[in-house]
């Protein structure tokens, strides 16, 4: 007979009128890998927020080893050997990634913080699951996939039996990637068991032994992943076929819009770009590839006028930049989906409406001599909701109650919305569905098409391949090649990004 770690049975959840959760049921089989499919605001997070103790049931059982329960937090779930790794994570910038793991479980020695046998105990941890972290770092210091590390660590530290991965990958390098899938068939081999939440059909089919698919809130099916093609989860997933291809014409480029020369960016005391120059032309998309910390941050922010420039030039056009503010910038026609939604793209607090203003609140009609034109701003907002398929109850919902992908929805309809003449896309289909992928490089491309540039960066290396006109490969803040992505292969620019030559 199947052990079963976590069976949640009948399970609904409903926020006023709204139900987020409807009767679904799934069980969790003992050194079990289960994915858990569907698109953005379809229920997952709130699902698995339940069983993490971060929420409670409407109605349903949740049974843990055989026995019903009721978790009123997260540390009642904690106590129950669950450890949630959030998509957004739950960690303290000024604090150190030692003081982070331990947070709430510090070990005490005479009535005194034990930092020395935590370190102590988190270094075996993290040799044991090859999980390199530095534990003297501060958080706000370190990148997203070690910051995904230290979620991790604390959920090990805790003594975790079963995982919940919600959008792990999302903001991860390829090779961060690999190393993630890895541990989490390490987790497994070891008896334990995991739950990931994925929009990626290939790591579903790479690490998942089973799936459960759920659409607008209610089960679809659950599968053996070993039996079911993509295609048939995709279909599942957002109820009618996806084409999985991207429509490109072919065009002619235009003058060139776009131009960095020599540009040197320090950031904490080094020298993140090195004299790098590029261009973009009308109806270009020109792709960033590289691996994560290679100065792509320092690039968008350098252009955006979020961080200061050392030497080099920056045209859009006839226009220099470098010497300009944000709001400026964004005036003389360069839109940026940045690749920190939350702490960048957005203000969690404000409605969706009002985010969607956030860069043209101060001008006409939105305002009238320092007054704001709410109906105006709700009537856009409802336009653009519906225009973008952003999954919300209503125009005046606020932001932090989207899911992660609804809120990258927010920013894509924003800056879109604008038309700029040229438009960064930082990693822009990080965590969302893949009915919203599509429909996401569709608006990239049509930027395209009607005459204006887009710099794309991404980690995705399929996306960059996919939708990119020309592909230059960063390396230590410099360009160390440039690729036709028509006649080239993932091995070929990964080989780049690793800093090699190609041989001619």
């Amino acid at each position: 007979m199947e052990k079963y770690v976590v069976q949640m049975k009948n399970i609904t959840k409903n926020f006023g009128n709204y139900k987020a959760n409807d009767d679904i049921s799934l069980e969790l089989k003992q050194g079990e890998i289960l994915a858990l499919l569907g698109e953005n605001g379809a229920g997952k997070s709130t699902l698995m927020g339940m069983l993490s103790g971060l929420l409670q049931p409407t109605s349903g059982d949740i049974i843990i080893n055989d026995k019903i329960v009721r978790m009123e937090s997260p540390r009642e779930a904690k106590k129950l050997g669950i450890g949630m790794v959030h998509q957004h994570f739950m960690l303290i910038p000024a604090f150190s990634v030692l003081e982070n793991i331990i947070l709430g479980d510090e070990p005490l020695k005479a009535g005194r913080i034990n930092y020395k046998q935590a370190a102590a105990d988190i270094t075996l941890l993290a040799g044991k699951y090859h999980l390199e972290i530095d534990l003297n770092a501060k958080v706000r210091d370190i990148t997203v996939g070690m910051q995904q590390r230290v979620e991790i660590m604390k959920a090990l530290y805790r003594k975790a039996n079963i995982f919940i991965f919600d959008e792990p990958t999302a903001a991860l390098t390829p090779q961060e990637i690999k190393q993630l899938m890895k541990v989490l068939r390490t987790l497994a081999a070891e008896g334990k068991s995991v739950i990931f939440i994925t929009h990626k059909l290939k790591e579903i089919k790479e690490a998942a032994d089973r799936c459960v698919v759920i659409r607008m809130g209610k089960l679809v099916d659950t599968v053996e992943v070993s039996e079911t093609k993509e295609e048939s989860l995709a279909e599942m997933m957002v109820g009618h076929k996806v084409n999985f291809a991207v429509k490109k014409q072919e065009t002619d480029q235009g003058k060139e819009i776009f131009r960095i020369e020599n540009l040197n960016v320090e950031a904490h005391g080094q020298l993140k770009l090195k004299n790098l120059s590029l261009t973009v032309h009308a109806g270009e998309i020109v792709g960033v590839a590289g691996v994560d910390g290679n100065g792509q941050s320092e690039l968008i922010a350098a252009i955006t006028g979020l961080q200061k420039v050392k030497k080099g030039v920056i045209m859009l056009g006839d226009k220099q930049l470098q010497q300009q503010n944000a709001r400026k910038i964004a005036a003389a026609g360069i839109g940026c989906i940045p690749e920190d939604r939350q702490n960048i793209g957005l203000i969690l607090p404000l409605t969706i409406a009002e985010n969607l203003v956030l860069k043209s609140y101060y001008k006409q009609p939105i305002s009238n001599k320092g007054f704001l034109n709410y109906k105006r701003i709700n009537e856009d907002g409802r336009a653009l909701i519906e225009k973008f398929d952003i999954r919300s109850q209503s125009e005046k919902e606020l932001v932090e109650d989207l899911s992660g992908g609804n809120q990258q929805k927010v920013i894509v309809a924003r800056e879109i919305n604008a038309h700029p003449d040229l438009l960064i896309a930082a990693n822009p289909t990080r965590g969302v569905d893949i009915g919203a992928i599509e429909y996401i490089h569709e608006k990239i491309v049509e930027q395209r098409n009607s005459g204006h540039g887009v710099l794309l960066v991404s980690f995705e290396l399929e996306e960059i391949l996919k939708l990119s006109d020309r592909v230059v490969v960063m390396h230590e803040g410099q360009i160390v090649g440039e690729i036709d992505p028509r006649r080239t292969s993932s091995e070929e620019l990964g080989l780049l990004m690793a800093g090699r030559k190609i041989a001619e």
